[in-house]
């Protein structure tokens, strides 16, 4: 009787388990393992086997993915809590995640950063098109402020921050751990003091101007980089002008405007706290001619026109009215009556700045809700410029949703 064969194990011996330990889970036949080879860092519930093992594993296991026919596709992130059931970490199955392999990704995001920015104040971390999925870091000088906004991030944070420190050198790191990404993954929301500590908000140099950001207390991380490029384009068009920033938040369009030649700007936001930093921040600036107006942006909006007050340049930067596809259709009316309110206070001649930072409405849906909202308010225009996030909010080109930030810049009769 002849042996068995090298490569067939013998009918008693156990098969082999190329990846130890480690647990595997499978697409389904219509699972896209194309789109996965090529670079689409995301697996949807329903392209993958849910069997019992699969159903058991805890939300942000590590996990092996395997196509169709069982031949590896990586290391992903399990979570069956989660519509995005799986999330590509790394195309060898075999890595190890540990602070060498943080460090290594760190390392590789921060050597772009500091091409691009003279001081240490950016994302640094811009979760899945910097190689580390649902992961945002926000680098302020010497504080940082991480939102592990994925299960994985969640429990592997300990590594992440170590290597963090070892490779920036921050001496505080804040934990953000709030907001929707956060509830769609089953995990609760908490702000946390990790390493170090803010005593009071720091201040940011961009674009000629200070701002003051509010790392424990304030909105998201406490400062929106990713409006940079858009200040610095606004500030080129407010040179003597009467600026309106609405939803301004901790004075992004107005203070940058200020910066840029502005005669006066009002900034206009729901929140109080958010207005005393836009206050605070242009007194650290030298500024005059700023002023705040807390309230309601479309009740603001009509009680200026109805005071015939009129501006040569208005921005709005709404928070996202359309987070997601069901709320779409809402979210779209939302932007034009925005369009309309605001197109009502631009001088003849004037410019009127629109942001979204909804990932479900892409530039053309967007685009088409500005313009209807200025048609309908009676004023014609020409498009200027479209503006998106700064480089140090890179896109996956594979990943749609990372390109969520439009500004377009219109020029009204």
């Amino acid at each position: 009787m002849s042996a068995p064969s090298d490569d067939i194990p013998a009918p008693d011996e156990p098969e082999a388990r190329p990846y130890g330990d480690r647990p595997v889970v499978r697409l389904r036949p219509k699972g896209d393992a194309r789109a996965i080879r090529h670079g689409f860092p995301w697996v949807y519930a329903d392209e993958l086997v849910t069997d019992r093992r699969t159903q058991g594993l805890v939300p942000g296991a590590l996990a092996v993915l395997e196509d169709g026919e069982r031949r590896a596709l990586g290391l992903v992130t399990v979570n069956t809590k989660s519509k995005i059931i799986a999330r590509m970490l790394d195309r060898d199955p075999l890595a190890t995640i540990d602070q060498a392999w943080f460090a290594v990704r760190i390392a590789r995001a921060l050597a772009l950063r500091e091409r691009l920015h003279a001081t240490p104040h950016y994302r640094l971390i811009h979760a899945e098109a910097d190689g580390l999925p649902g992961i945002i870091i926000d680098r302020f000088g010497e504080a940082a402020v991480v939102q592990p906004n994925a299960a994985w991030a969640e429990s592997l944070l300990e590594p992440l921050v170590a290597a963090l420190v070892q490779v920036t050198g921050v001496t505080t790191v804040i934990k953000n751990g709030s907001g929707r990404s956060r509830v769609l993954e089953g995990l609760t929301e908490e702000v946390v003091t990790l390493q170090g500590g803010v005593t009071a908000p720091i201040a940011v140099p961009m674009n000629g101007a200070i701002y003051m950001a509010d790392l424990v207390g304030g909105q998201k991380t406490g400062l929106f980089y990713d409006q940079r490029p858009n200040h610095a384009f606004a500030a080129r068009l407010a040179a003597g002008a009467r600026v309106l920033d609405m939803f301004s938040h901790v004075g992004g369009f107005g203070l940058a405007a200020l910066a840029g030649g502005a005669v006066s700007a009002l900034a206009v936001d729901g929140s109080a706290a958010a207005l005393a930093l836009a206050e605070e921040g242009a007194r650290a600036s030298g500024f005059a001619g700023f002023s705040t107006r807390q309230g309601d942006a479309f009740d603001v909006m009509e009680k200026l026109a109805a005071e015939g007050a009129v501006y040569d340049l208005v921005i709005c930067d709404p928070p996202a009215f359309a987070p997601a596809k069901p709320a779409l259709e809402a979210g779209l009316r939302a932007y034009e009556r925005v369009a309309r309110a605001a197109a009502s206070l631009v001088a003849p001649g004037g410019y009127l700045g629109l942001c979204s930072c909804s990932h479900a409405a892409d530039l053309s849906a967007f685009r088409n809700a500005s313009s209807r909202g200025i048609g309908r308010a009676g004023r014609r225009s020409q498009l200027i410029h479209t503006g998106f996030a700064g480089p140090d909010h890179p896109m996956l080109p594979h990943l749609a949703e990372s390109a969520y930030l439009k500004a377009l810049f219109f020029r009204l009769d």
